[in-house]
C-alpha cells in the first residue's frame, strides 16, 4: 500500500481518538469529519477482535457510517472526466458503485492496523464556506516524526455538505484515480472498464 494512501487511512482512522474530549456536533465540513470518524472510530476499537475476524461486518459498519459523507457520484464523475461526457446514467452509477466497494474495502483494511501513536490534528476553519469548495484541512504527526497534510474537498449539495475529493501530501485521490481511469474509458469504453474493475483485472494504483 503506497504512502500516501496509508497516511490518510491512518487519518481517517485516529482523529476520532483525539478529537473525542472536545468534539461539538455541528453540520459544518469541519464538524462532519469529526463526527464520523468517533462513530467508526468507537465502534471498531469496542470490538477490534471481532470485527478482525469478521472483515464483512466491519465493511457493513464502514459502508453505513462513512458512505454517508460522501459524494461517491460527484467524485466518480470527476474521476472519468472527459471521458465520462455522453455516458448514461445508468453506467456511471455503476461505475460509482465500483468505485465506493474499493473505498470501503481499503478504508476497512486501514482500520484494522489502526497504530495509536499517530495522531491528528483537525484545523480551524480558513475564512468562509465556499458552497462550491470548503477544504478541510488536518495535519497527521507520524510516528517516526514529521507531519503530513490531509485535506479533505466539500462542497455544499441539496443533500447537505458532502465530500468528493482527499489530498494527502498535494496528492488528489480524484486526480490520481483519473489519471489512470480517463485514458481506460476513451480507449476501451466504460464497459470494458467497469467489467475489469468487477472482476479485478484492473487494479488501480494508489
Amino acid at each position: 500500500m503506497k504512502t500516501w494512501i496509508r497516511i490518510l487511512l491512518l487519518a481517517i482512522a485516529c482523529s476520532s481518538g483525539n478529537l473525542l474530549a472536545d468534539h461539538i456536533e455541528g453540520d459544518d465540513p469541519v464538524s462532519l469529519v469529526q463526527d464520523t470518524t468517533i462513530h467508526i472510530f468507537a465502534d471498531v476499537t469496542e470490538d477490534m477482535e471481532y470485527f478482525t475476524e469478521n472483515p464483512e461486518a466491519l465493511q457493513t459498519l464502514v459502508r453505513k457510517d462513512l458512505i454517508p459523507l460522501l459524494d461517491i457520484d460527484y467524485a466518480a464523475r470527476l474521476i472519468l472526466g472527459r471521458a465520462g461526457r455522453g455516458i448514461e446514467k445508468e453506467k456511471i452509477d455503476e461505475f460509482a458503485a465500483l468505485m465506493t466497494t474499493m473505498l470501503v474495502n481499503r478504508y476497512s483494511q486501514g482500520l484494522l492496523h489502526f497504530n495509536s501513536e499517530v495522531q491528528l490534528q483537525v484545523l480551524p476553519q480558513r475564512g468562509e464556506l465556499n458552497e462550491k469548495l470548503t477544504r478541510v484541512r488536518s495535519r497527521v504527526t507520524l510516528p517516526k516524526g514529521g507531519q503530513a497534510p490531509v485535506d479533505y474537498a466539500f462542497h455544499k449539495t441539496p443533500h447537505g455538505w458532502k465530500a468528493f475529493d482527499v489530498i494527502v501530501e498535494g496528492i488528489s485521490y480524484v486526480t490520481t484515480y483519473r489519471n489512470q481511469i480517463m485514458p481506460d474509458v476513451q480507449a476501451n469504453g466504460i464497459d470494458s472498464v467497469i467489467e475489469r474493475l468487477s472482476s479485478g483485472q484492473l487494479q488501480l494504483n494508489e
